[in-house]
């Protein structure tokens, strides 16, 4: 019985070790984000405070299309906000990770204004 216990605490061990170097693995191999800046071109909204994507439209002519993850920011700029943006064509800035085939923004910010040439 003794030798069973031993047998049992050394299995839940290395799960244990096991779980902890898929954990260190999986943050050490996470892409940095990525950052985009456009007009505002659609949003998914089911009300200002139920946003669930958005496209911007880049300066160079991309639309890039983006779930909403959770904000780092989102009380500094709450999502209905991009509503307004897409109505003044206020540019933004948006920080986001790609995840299981999408970009999901966890941050956005007012883009700063292009200098005149």
């Amino acid at each position: 019985m003794q030798q069973r216990r031993g047998a049992i605490a050394a299995l839940g061990v290395a799960i244990a070790l096991l779980a902890g170097i898929f954990v260190v693995a999986t943050i050490a191999l996470r892409l940095p984000p990525k950052t985009e800046v456009g007009v505002v071109v659609f949003v998914d909204s089911v009300s200002l405070t139920d946003v669930r994507a958005f496209a911007i439209r880049t300066p160079d002519g991309r639309t890039v299309e983006f779930r909403i993850g959770q904000l780092e920011n989102g009380a500094q700029f709450p999502p209905g906000h991009l509503n307004a943006h897409q109505v003044d064509a206020v540019p933004v800035r948006v920080t986001y990770r790609d995840e299981n085939g999408e970009h999901v923004a966890f941050r956005l910010e007012d883009a700063p204004a292009a200098s005149p040439s």
